[in-house]
């Protein structure tokens, strides 16, 4: 039996496992594997190989090898918590970046002070270093263990389960769990774990399903890295959007109003009114022409268009079908908007391309799962817009979109952040896409053509297009590691059809023309969001709410300080005062507390001499200036959308 490795083969004369491959090269490599692929597949270490095959043995290095190490982490947690709380029902437990979850069906209630708890008990398995043994069952005979015990959502599970399938479950000591596996050979291999967090999270992540209670926790095979990798945690939580946000009167939310419906407050809304004017205004150097279409529009729109299908689960319905005579939706996107603008009067070639964009408040139906203060919400801001072009013109249109978006990430400093993901389709899956496969293969072959031709480094990812074309996603990760996408741009090939969008070319024939949906800074919330975290709240001085404090030193310098403050804002420098009763110092260290990239302050001296002090966020003491000079200092530094101070 010939088994292939990485870097050479190996004959043996019976069956082996991976696990004695790993002891056949080297007693440390046995010693830090975790499983194996064969043949491609994922495998336990005691796996029984009986014929010729590629191997590959993984390590806790190797991505996969990170999973199964943390799948195993995921059990000794639900192991721990069926010893102390055995009322308790488990649900499921998989890895997850960075870590792994479980999640309960608790009896009573736990809290996050019980985890300390939890962490000793898994530390007494581990420490029992339990063998962890695959057993197969029918699904008959596991139905039949399973409902003695109660586990109701892992029957629910089973029931799932085709009825000739093989069922397979994982025990280790006097604890066993329903699992398609691969995991560790015993307990006693995780090295290094820590219980994170506690959430509530709907069974399968339906509102209309009970609440269960989420355990978060990680594991690495070093405590080193562990704590290294803690430390990191705590400095994400620093730079939480969540926090800093909060903090600085940046944004709140409110129970009474609803959960993903955060109220912008008038710093966030100054900052989301900056960047919206620097977008407009860009995309207006850049031929857009600027659309205002209503907030909700009747379900025939959306049935036209697709969404009705594919999307309805997502959308704010008002009225309901075969009751009311007319049915309403609150709009998740602006496409068919601005298609029936497009549609208002007979177009030429001429006339093409066309750009529409809109800074347009949509409304998405998120489950409460997934909101995440301001980067996942249900009514936000989309810098949305579509150029509806020839498809000779399909190519250039996507390379400015592409330039247009290169521009406003290098602006805001995001540019190195971000990644591109190539976003296609499902074959497989013909509810969520428009069933046409010629169509999708041609449009992904155009889009491919064109990333190729930018030199786009992207990566490929199936099932991730929309429903009528293939996107280019550009994503991004939050402090705590979540990726997002930020902005999107697809190519679509359905709607031209659907909402019968045609010109008249120079034939004098009529034809169909290409769409491409682009945002262009993306979901402003989302954006602000990202912005807060990458500069821990301390935004450039273009975007920054209030660019200067103007501070008095002492009740005589007050009008001097007002005279300012009318000055600057006159030249549109964003400056607040301060004019209390209070030390300079302490009126200094608030304003730094509050991010505002200068300070400048007034006392009798200043006042005298018609000068300033300055202080920047950064830079500290900048000593004594003129006026004018500070003021061209922050004018170009504000044009330039540098981050200097």
């Amino acid at each position: 039996m010939i088994i292939t490795l990485r870097d050479g083969k190996k004959e043996f004369l019976e069956k082996v496992t991976p696990y004695y491959v790993a002891l056949n090269i080297s007693e440390s490599l046995a010693k830090n594997a975790v499983a194996a692929l064969v043949d491609g597949n994922l495998v336990d270490l005691t796996y029984d190989i009986t014929k010729d095959c590629t191997l590959e043995i993984l390590t806790f290095k190797d991505e996969l090898g990170k999973q199964v190490y943390r799948h195993t982490a995921a059990h000794i947690l639900a192991h721990a918590v069926k010893s102390i709380y055995p009322t308790c029902k488990l649900a499921i437990g998989p890895s997850i970046e960075n870590g792994f979850y479980y999640d309960f069906d608790f009896k009573t209630p736990i809290t996050q002070d019980d985890l300390n708890k939890i962490e000793t008990e898994m530390s007494k398995i581990i420490k029992a270093n339990f063998p962890i043994a695959k057993v197969e069952s029918t699904k008959k005979a596991a139905v039949s263990e399973i409902e003695k015990s109660g586990e109701i959502y892992k029957i629910e599970i089973l029931n799932e389960i085709p009825d000739k399938e093989t069922v397979t479950f994982y025990k280790q000591g006097s604890f066993s769990d329903l699992c398609k596996g691969p995991h560790l050979m015993s307990t006693g291999k995780v090295k290094a774990f820590k219980l994170t967090n506690l959430a509530g999270a709907y069974w399968r992540g339906s509102e209309k399903n009970k609440m269960l209670t989420r355990i978060y926790g990680t594991a690495f095979d070093k405590k080193a890295d562990l704590e290294e990798y803690l430390l990191a945690v705590e400095e994400a939580k620093k730079r939480d959007h969540n926090k800093i946000g909060r903090d600085l009167g940046i944004f709140m939310t409110e129970s009474n109003i609803g959960q993903g419906l955060p109220i912008l407050m008038p710093k966030g809304a100054k900052i989301i009114q900056i960047m919206q004017r620097f977008v407009e205004d860009e995309e207006e150097k850049r031929g857009y022409l600027i659309t205002k279409t209503p907030l909700m529009a009747k379900n025939n729109l959306y049935k036209i268009s697709g969404h009705w299908d594919h999307y309805r689960d997502k959308m704010f319905v008002m009225g309901k079908e075969g009751v009311d005579e007319e049915v309403y939706a609150l709009r998740p996107m602006t496409c068919p908007f601005q298609y029936m603008i497009f549609k208002n009067g007979l177009k030429s070639y001429r006339d093409l391309p066309v750009r529409y964009s809109e800074t347009a408040t949509l409304f998405r139906n998120e489950s409460s799962g997934e909101m995440h203060g301001l980067i996942r919400i249900r009514q936000f801001t989309l810098s949305d817009g579509h150029i509806i072009c020839a498809p000779n013109q399909l190519e250039e249109e996507f390379k400015n979109a592409i330039d247009l978006v290169y521009y406003l990430l290098d602006s805001l400093g995001l540019r190195d952040d971000v990644t591109y993901r190539f976003s296609k389709w499902d074959k497989n899956d013909k509810e969520k896409y428009i069933d046409d496969e010629k169509a999708w293969i041609d449009t992904q072959n155009k889009m491919r053509q064109i990333l190729n031709g930018l030199k786009i480094d992207y990566y490929e990812a199936d099932g991730e297009a929309a429903f009528y074309g293939p996107k280019l996603d550009v994503q991004i990760k939050n402090v705590f590691g979540k990726e997002d996408t930020i902005i999107t741009l697809q190519i679509d090939f359905a709607n031209a059809d659907r909402f019968d969008m045609s010109y008249i070319d120079e034939d004098g024939d009529k034809k169909r023309p290409y769409i491409i949906h682009r945002s262009s800074i993306g979901c402003y919330e989302r954006t602000l969001a990202l912005l807060i975290e990458k500069y821990a709240g301390a935004l450039p001085l273009w975007l920054a709410p209030t660019q200067v404090q103007i501070i008095s030193l002492t009740d005589r310098t007050i009008e001097n300080v007002k005279t300012l403050q009318k000055q600057l804002r006159g030249l549109n420098i964003r400056a607040e005062i301060d004019i209390r009763s209070e030390k300079v110092g302490y009126k200094i260290r608030e304003a730094q507390v509050n991010k505002i990239p200068y300070m400048v302050i007034i006392g009798d001296k200043e006042a005298e001499g018609n000068t300033i002090a300055v202080r920047g966020r950064k830079s500290g003491d900048l000593g004594v200036m003129k006026i004018e000079d500070f003021i061209s200092l922050v004018q170009n530094e504000t044009e330039s959308k540098s981050n200097l101070n």
